[in-house]
């Protein structure tokens, strides 16, 4: 029998030792140096240091995941068409239809044009119109909550924005066949409960995988989806005119978001980390760095930003694979927290009492509706164009501070104008600038609140936000109708309020994203 040849000294073996991987090759050179030691990085810093901040696998993620926004610009938007009050076509005199016999007019487009000629929702019955408008962003407020909890814990935030696009496509395609009113305000107020968390869960989903040094211009980007959403829906409003057909056309693409974008979309790396899927986590991590041209060490392992720190192995190992939870009960227990939940939902209200209210008051106008749709939702563009310019330059509280007193300024300056001859004009341009103004400060909260917050109770405190923004839409109608320089007063007013809290928050440029709250009060507490 012939021994095994030794592999240390035989000639034949140097010969082959080329064709080995290089660590073989080390191993039977007599190299015996120990591996790189383990190098542990919270995800801000991995990103910055192996994965890229924003190459194209956060761009492609940003734009898909961003397509959100343009579903809810149509779920909540659509009412503008679906429920206008159409021009009356009156057989003789100058009386108005309340005033005359049904038999005398009729509706130009005919009775299936909108829900008000369906149903009559005129004279006295005009205010069930307001009401479902109301109840439709009382749902939202509700929704946001609820969603918003979710995708911090169970579903997470890709699995919450599948939930919610289902059934805003499910309940906008049931709201069609509403046989009557009251089925109606029943489906627009489960809508708008869905389409709460729809600009939730997408934007902390699109921006949370994004570096520190890009995540205000990502950010930032966000609401022209939106925005755009707005102006895409005039058109198809254009093209079906009836408000049935426009709430099929409007719903339809919420089912194809489902099943042709989400597939592409990953869940956020954060939320595996702290519900302590931490192999998860590495997957993503290591994908962004190969779709991004870079590499990834075997030696590096992402991390809590409170376990970074910690030398003790085994028990970083135990930590990193425990679920870690949290909800707006803990957001208000810390005292850190505390204070900036209160003051981002005060913000966030009066900020929705501004924009709302002036949006309305710009959609009062005498003009085509489609093409005053289509301006209004264009204008707002150069707004998050500046914004996004700025928010990296001057930070997050400057610029929050001044667009909300910049439309505070020229929304007061426009009550005092008379709303007759030239000063009408002055007062709308004073309202252009205040929405203007409002827009930046719109688009701003939503990155800055996100930075407020640690990963676990983000989407929690961002749902009490957006349902104070809500709570604002709601009242802003009820502004509206006021009448005269009165809701510009209002308006300002709330435009000055809302820098003054601004001024309490902490700045966040360029301030690491922390993922559990002890990470934050320790990261906090460094600076």
């Amino acid at each position: 029998m012939s021994s095994h040849p030794t592999t240390t000294t035989s000639p034949e073996n140097n010969l082959r030792s080329p064709l080995l991987p290089p660590e073989s090759k080390t191993h039977l050179a007599g190299n015996h140096d120990h591996p790189p030691p383990i190098e542990r990085l919270c995800i801000d810093d991995m990103l910055r240091k192996y994965c890229g901040e924003f190459g194209y696998w956060q761009f492609k993620h940003f734009v898909l995941t961003c397509l959100a926004w343009s579903l809810e610009a149509f779920h909540t938007m659509v009412m503008i068409f679906a429920d206008r009050q159409p021009d009356a076509i009156v057989a003789a005199g100058d009386k108005g239809v309340c005033e005359l016999d049904p038999a005398t007019w009729q509706w130009d487009g005919g009775p299936g044009i909108s829900t008000v000629a369906e149903w009559g929702l005129i004279c006295g019955e005009k205010y069930k119109v307001g009401l479902v408008q109301a109840l439709f962003f009382g749902g939202c407020m509700i929704g946001a909550g609820i969603f918003g909890h979710l995708s911090d814990s169970k579903l997470g935030r890709k699995g919450s924005l599948t939930v919610v696009c289902v059934l805003n496509a499910a309940f906008g395609l049931l709201t069609s066949l509403s046989p009557n009113y009251l089925t109606y305000t029943l489906l627009r107020l489960l809508t708008g409960f869905s389409t709460g968390g729809v600009g939730l869960c997408a934007f902390v989903l699109a921006t949370e995988p994004v570096g520190p040094s890009s995540r205000g211009m990502a950010g930032m980007s966000t609401f022209y989806f939106f925005s755009g959403g707005i102006a895409l829906l005039s058109g198809v409003a254009y093209i079906f005119p009836t408000w049935r057909s426009l709430y099929v056309a409007s719903s339809i693409p919420s089912l194809l978001f489902v099943f042709f974008i989400l597939p592409f979309i990953s869940e956020s790396p954060r939320w595996y980390l702290i519900r302590g899927q931490t192999e998860n986590a590495m997957k993503i991590m290591r994908v962004i760095a190969v779709t991004n041209g870079r590499s990834l060490p075997e030696n590096v392992y992402v991390s809590r930003d409170e376990e970074v720190n910690d030398n003790d192995p085994k028990g970083n190992e135990k930590r990193s694979r425990e679920v870690v939870t949290g909800s707006v009960i803990d957001a208000l227990k810390s005292p850190l927290t505390r204070i900036r939940l209160i003051l981002v939902v005060g913000i966030n209200f009066t900020c929705s009492v501004v924009y709302y209210g002036l949006s309305l008051n710009v959609v009062n106008l005498e003009t085509n509706l489609y093409v005053n749709v289509l301006v209004n939702a264009v204008a707002e563009m150069p707004a998050f164009l500046l914004t996004a310019i700025l928010i990296d330059r001057f930070g997050r509280k400057p610029l929050g501070v001044g667009t909300q007193w910049f439309s505070g300024v020229f929304c007061i300056a426009g009550s005092f104008m008379a709303g007759k001859g030239a000063w009408k004009v002055i007062r709308m341009f004073c309202g252009v600038l205040g929405i203007f103004g409002m827009a930046g400060t719109y688009n701003l909260l939503f990155i800055y609140a996100m930075e407020l917050f640690p990963t676990v109770v983000r989407n929690a405190a961002l749902g009490c936000a957006t349902q104070a923004a809500q709570l604002g839409a709601i009242l802003a109608p009820f502004v509206v109708v006021m009448g005269g320089g009165l809701p510009f007063l209002v308006f300002g007013v709330c435009g000055i309020v809302g820098g003054f809290l601004t001024f309490y928050l902490p700045e966040t440029l360029n301030k690491p994203l922390y993922d559990t709250m002890n990470g934050m009060v320790d990261g906090e507490n460094e600076v």
